[in-house]
């Protein structure tokens, strides 16, 4: 299929990818209780003529183009899972889940793939292979797409291909696509931290041995695992994201909970990070006589595309819309849980850059106020039925 046509079928389908987009964000739902998605996905799905099933243990949904027929599979994947987070944007199609919002940009992701399905089952006569398109749940908690992979959904995939769209990609300017050839996001593993002190009245702190005082110092000191331990030419985050001791303002409490995230992009820094954090922590807390019980949650490895793959994407990209591919400058500290599948198949992931301001900003991903422009939807749509297409010719 030509460049030219491909670019108009994806603009054809503009309205319908808005349309499904917005009534997505309106009813967004989390993790992996996903029913009414789910049910709106294949009912999209059925209007289309498009085959697919539901997955209703999994939370997830397959739809096919050409099932079965030889040559290769590629794989193209959508998460459909929305965040905890009161929306604040304003918009005349704000969530109406009190609670829930479209935070991230999945809306878009799971609506841009179902626009990519109707472009592609008017080309599937074209196509010299078949085509497994998969909406998942659960990314933002980085446990979806091991359910799939454990369902063998990727087992007859040949490559499989996603993006992440919003404000994203350094210098990137609104309806760019960003790729690399390579590293492109961080692991995104979480730990916990319980400091075990002694409570007491907060008039006798001699009494007692204050966790919330031990946590403070516990903060300060893994700070400087990244400042003084680590190679500054090494990207590597650790960030406290919650904290939790006491419920009196005059009584100091037995224990202190810290939990956060550490973001690297080497498993050699990954096993170093991991076991500073519980020595550092551990040596803070017998200096001031409290014991600590440590927790590491291994999450999404680093995201690493496949380089041939990529340089496919960047072919059909550059192709469709030359002035408007740009190569990625800095990594992403943020974690994708695609990494997942990237472990198990050749594939590539890329970044279509689409802010919209609120109150004359745009915000970051994960903020009530964040929030995306529909203007070029059709373009990360183009490039992977560009990349199908020539993958199948």
């Amino acid at each position: 299929m030509e460049a030219e046509k491909i670019k108009a079928a994806a603009q054809d389908s503009l309205k319908d990818v808005v349309g499904w987009r917005r009534h997505l964000h309106e009813h967004p739902e989390v993790g992996f209780d996903l029913k009414n998605t789910m049910a709106y996905v294949c009912s999209v799905l059925d209007e289309l003529g498009v085959e697919h099933e539901a997955n209703e243990k999994g939370s997830y949904v397959v739809a096919y183009i050409n099932r079965g027929k030889p040559g290769k599979t590629i794989a193209v994947r959508a998460d459909m899972d929305a965040l905890p987070v009161q929306e604040e944007t304003g918009l005349e199609f704000a969530s109406k889940e009190p609670g829930k919002m479209h935070a991230c940009g999945h809306d878009v992701h799971t609506a841009c793939l179902l626009g990519l399905a109707k472009v592609l089952k008017g080309m599937e006569g074209e196509l010299n292979g078949s085509v497994k398109l998969l909406f998942q749940p659960a990314e933002e908690l980085g446990t979806g797409s091991p359910v799939l992979i454990a369902d063998g959904v990727l087992d007859d995939v040949d490559e499989v291909v996603g993006m992440h769209n919003g404000n994203l990609g350094d210098g990137a300017e609104p309806g760019d696509l960003v790729f690399s050839t390579g590293p492109m996001m961080a692991t995104m593993d979480k730990f916990t931290l319980t400091i075990k002190g002694q409570g007491a009245h907060g008039s006798t702190p001699q009494a007692s041995i204050d966790p919330i005082t031990i946590a403070s110092y516990v903060i300060t000191s893994l700070q400087e695992i990244i400042s003084r331990e680590c190679d500054p030419r090494d990207a590597a985050v650790i960030t406290i994201g919650s904290i939790h001791g006491g419920d009196a303002f005059n009584i100091i409490p037995d224990t202190c909970e810290l939990a956060g995230t550490t973001r690297v992009f080497t498993n050699e820094m990954r096993d170093f990070i991991e076991r500073r954090i519980g020595e550092v922590a551990e040596g803070v807390a017998k200096a001031y006589r409290a014991d600590i019980v440590y927790k590491f949650f291994r999450q999404p490895p680093p995201l690493v595309n496949d380089k041939g793959v990529a340089e496919k994407l960047i072919e059909v990209s550059n192709e469709l819309y030359p002035d408007n591919t740009r190569m990625m400058q800095k990594l992403c500290m943020a974690g994708e849980d695609f990494a997942w599948y990237l472990q198990k198949k050749p594939g590539a992931f890329f970044f279509f850059c689409n802010p919209k301001p609120i109150d004359g900003k745009c915000w970051p991903h994960h903020n009530s106020k964040f929030a995306i422009d529909e203007t070029h939807l059709d373009r990360p749509m183009a490039v992977f039925a560009g990349f199908v297409a020539s993958e199948l010719a």
